[in-house]
């Protein structure tokens, strides 16, 4: 939240939970990142892309729905952010759910970005948030399937491997 809010393009939140679902499937799959979105470059450094490892053998799979990606986690979390008082909710486009961090949520953020457990999430978000600045939630789900048929062609419900 904090990548995408803090990068042009955004107006300063996310708009809409599909555009959430798309951004996490970039950052999950760093590998197939740079297929889906031209201006973002497989050499980029700040993708940690894993060497000799299979693009979707990731450590947290997601799975196919009828509109992509998707992770049953999102309401949940999303819940427990805001009501822990790090995320707020914020009007979206043509009345969608937009989120955006708060200012304890961003100091968070920016301290679990030093440690070295978050450190190349952090860097992986900051990635894909500037290559996807302008792009609606729905232009991402296009893109995802025009760039990876051979991942988004599978039975929904199926885990993305």
């Amino acid at each position: 939240m904090t990548a995408v809010a803090g990068s042009q393009g955004h107006a300063r939140k996310l708009d809409g939970l599909t555009k959430l679902a798309k951004l996490d499937f970039l950052v999950r799959y760093p590998a197939l990142a740079p297929r889906v979105l031209d201006n973002l470059n497989a050499e980029d450094e700040r993708l940690h892309i894993p060497q000799d490892v299979d693009a979707t053998d990731v450590e947290a799979p997601m799975t196919r729905y009828k509109y992509g990606p998707w992770d049953d986690r999102y309401y949940p979390v999303i819940g427990a952010l805001v009501g822990r008082g790090l995320l707020r909710y914020v009007t979206g486009r043509q009345g969608s759910v937009a989120l955006t961090p708060t200012p304890t949520g961003r100091k968070l953020a920016e301290s679990m970005a030093q440690t070295e457990p978050w450190q190349e999430i952090n860097d992986r978000c900051h990635a894909v948030a500037q290559a996807t600045g302008g792009l609606t939630g729905a232009a991402l789900k296009d893109l995802i399937y025009r760039h990876l048929p051979e991942v988004m062609d599978r039975p929904q419900r199926q885990v993305i491997r």
